[in-house]
């Protein structure tokens, strides 16, 4: 990605007493992948681009899963739910830049180009910055939408090929945030297009200035934001890979605010009375998953077999240190329909050595990712892969742990021939269980955010047939069932569910913990 940062701007981003008069340092865990959020999937990037930079026709009532007017002001839909139509939001004013000025509002021709690159191949932008679009794939988007009116500057028409229940929940999801069509032309027309995802303008609360990769993000005010103003004049997202190293610039007030603290930390934080420690339980899973289209984990029974000699007590107790919970479902306790009637695999090493040998299989050798980044279901990656690494070596499994810089680590993961096993995890996106069932294990998933390249057509009719139904008491029962046949199946090994804390300084006010996972700053100010 090309640098838009200036040395300047590293000094005042990491200057602590000329910065924090009107600005808010975050101390991240990663650098983005980019700031085009519906070209990714992780948080990471999310926090950089989405919740600062840009809106969406629906959203969030931070630290809810409430879905709130965005862009749109107002939507409606049909008695047989295939049409919805939105009506927007006037005055909408988008961002500028040294390559960019808008000519006009936000309107129609926004959204459609927004959705439309996505989804119609023969795009212009359908393949600019790698066109992955994972999210709209894995949810089954260039199925569901069969096309997008505009009936005048400020009224828009989904026409849906199926009823879709949680259709208005995902427009409120960070891969639908809105992107102007008048700087997609210009930049078509400059022969850049990938300045979308470098150079990002929005109509958020906050303007996209600078970027140096693993070192800082640096955002400014917008003061002509069509919402409440953001309290803060500046932001910077402060690159800080190492947890510790993290707890040591919020203890020196280098940072307000950081992400992902050491579990081995927590206590010592919570006793500090220079910090405070926000805490909740997380919407999130992590897991391993398993590469169901390579033998010998295409048998539901060898994957079974290695589940079973995974000691997942042994993880929680070492990696988690009291800040998670043993995951038997793909879901977490806290979703509504979530099955905990299912008995978890037991961990018993000399069954899963006998079962494996029953299979056939000896002397097996694999790979085990380890993910390079904390995240809030797996506080270090690396620390749970050795301790797969002996679990598995004691039913004869030789197991070489293997790991990428973040961005090429999710993109090779998504490869359908990857060799290994991949440890990752998901925080919901929308309260709603068809993002966790049908995103991450959905037949339209593979290559894309299902890593275990699974297609089971049990599984896949039960979701299917989840999201047309209309209410939550008609869906839960079979969400419920998909949940047992994902047990029988066992395309991942399901670790665990966590508790999310936020360190900060005390002089933060107004952050608010989001069940999402986001990390969203606008309503932050920090107290004089």
């Amino acid at each position: 990605m090309r640098s838009t940062f200036f040395a300047a701007s590293a000094a005042l981003a990491l200057s602590t007493t000329t910065a924090f008069a009107s600005s808010l340092v975050y101390c991240s865990e990663g650098s983005p992948e980019g700031f085009d959020p519906a070209l990714y999937t992780a948080g990471t990037t999310f926090d950089a681009s989405s919740h600062p930079i840009y809106n969406r026709l629906t959203q969030f009532k931070v630290g809810t899963t409430e879905v709130i007017p965005g862009l749109a002001e107002s939507w409606e839909v049909s008695e047989d739910g295939k049409t919805v139509t939105f009506n927007l939001r006037k005055g909408v004013k988008f961002h500028s830049n040294s390559m960019f000025t808008p000519t006009r509002d936000f309107n129609a021709d926004d959204v459609i180009f927004s959705f439309n690159r996505q989804g119609k191949e023969d795009h212009p932008y359908y393949s600019v910055s790698g066109g992955t679009w994972e999210y709209y794939g894995s949810m089954s988007m260039p199925d569901l939408v069969e096309s997008i009116e505009k009936v005048d500057d400020y009224t828009v028409v989904f026409n849906l090929t199926r009823p879709e229940a949680p259709f208005i929940a995902n427009l409120a999801m960070d891969f639908a945030s809105i992107v102007s069509a008048e700087y997609g032309d210009a930049m078509l027309e400059a022969g850049t297009p990938e300045m979308l995802n470098q150079a990002p303008i929005g109509t958020g609360p906050f303007v996209f200035q600078a970027y140096q990769k693993d070192a800082v993000v640096r955002y400014v005010r917008n003061d002509d934001y069509w919402g409440d103003k953001a309290k803060s004049e500046a932001l910077i997202f402060a690159i800080t890979p190492d947890a510790s190293v993290r707890y040591q610039k919020v203890q020196a007030g280098e940072c307000h605010i950081m992400a992902y603290p050491n579990p081995a930390d927590i206590e010592a934080m919570q006793s500090d009375e220079n910090l405070v420690v926000m805490e909740q339980e997380g919407l999130n899973v992590g897991y391993l998953a398993y590469n169901t289209t390579v033998a010998p984990y295409d048998n539901p029974k060898v994957r079974k077999a290695l589940n079973m000699a995974i000691d997942k007590q042994g993880i929680i107790d070492v990696v988690f240190q009291g800040s998670g919970e043993i995951a038997k479902n793909p879901l977490p306790p806290t979703m509504w329909s979530y099955n905990d009637a299912i008995e978890d695999d037991a961990y018993d090493p000399e069954a899963a050595k006998a079962m494996l040998e029953e299979e056939g299989i000896t002397d097996l050798s694999m790979k085990i990712w380890a993910m390079p980044v904390q995240r809030p279901y797996n506080p270090n990656a690396r620390r749970m892969a050795e301790l797969m690494q002996a679990d598995f070596a004691k039913v004869g499994v030789d197991v070489e742990i293997v790991s990428y810089e973040w961005g090429e680590y999710l993109s090779r993961s998504r490869e359908l021939d990857r060799d290994g096993a991949i440890l990752l995890g998901w925080t919901g996106d929308n309260g709603d269980p068809d993002n966790f069932l049908a995103v991450l294990l959905g037949c339209d998933g593979r290559e894309n955010s299902n890593r275990a390249q699974w297609c089971h057509e049990p599984f896949e009719e039960l979701i299917q047939q989840a999201k047309v139904l209309p209410t939550q008491e008609e869906r839960a029962p079979l969400y419920m069932k998909a949940q047992e046949i994902f047990k029988e199946q066992a395309p991942w090994a399901t670790i665990a569910h966590s508790v999310v804390y936020m360190p900060m300084r005390p002089e933060v006010e107004g952050y608010v913990v989001h069940p999402l996972g986001g990390h969203i700053f606008d309503q932050v100010s920090i107290a004089e």
